[in-house]
């Protein structure tokens, strides 16, 4: 009788994810935090005080680049980082409606990564987090 063993199952690796997650975030808070006025052009136009608001998010991307790291609240951090990157696309996709309808700004070489790695950065976010029912990355064979 042959010895069949099980295929390898997938590992997570959640501390390289957060060891290579949290400084984008961490570098991405602290631009938004010295440098609003990059951000204030992408903005949209139903939110009310977008300089606040660009200086919240970078506050919200340091804490979270820092709360991956304390175990109690990577879970939470995970999760949060996720959520955020989900609630940043449509400022994405305004970005690069107006940057290639007016032909300034960034190209198409800029945009198109930058919008389809957007569920990248959630599942990546969700893997630092550790959460148990986090996705999974796969093991080299």
């Amino acid at each position: 009788m042959r010895n069949v063993s099980a295929p390898p199952q997938p590992a997570r690796s959640p501390a390289l994810a957060r060891l290579t997650i949290a400084p984008v975030f961490l570098v991405v808070g602290v631009v938004h935090l010295t440098q609003p006025h990059l951000f204030a052009p992408l903005m949209l136009p139903v939110v009310p005080h977008p300089i606040a608001a660009i200086v919240l998010t970078g506050v919200a991307e340091i804490a979270g680049a820092i709360a991956l790291f304390v175990p109690r609240a990577r879970a939470l951090a995970g999760v949060m980082l996720a959520l955020y990157a989900v609630c940043v696309f449509p400022v994405n996709i305004n970005h690069a409606v107006h940057d290639l309808s007016t032909g300034t700004g960034l190209g198409w070489a800029y945009h198109y990564p930058r919008l389809f790695i957007q569920p990248l950065i959630c599942w990546w976010a969700l893997v630092a987090g550790a959460l148990p029912w986090a996705p999974r990355i796969a093991r080299p064979r």
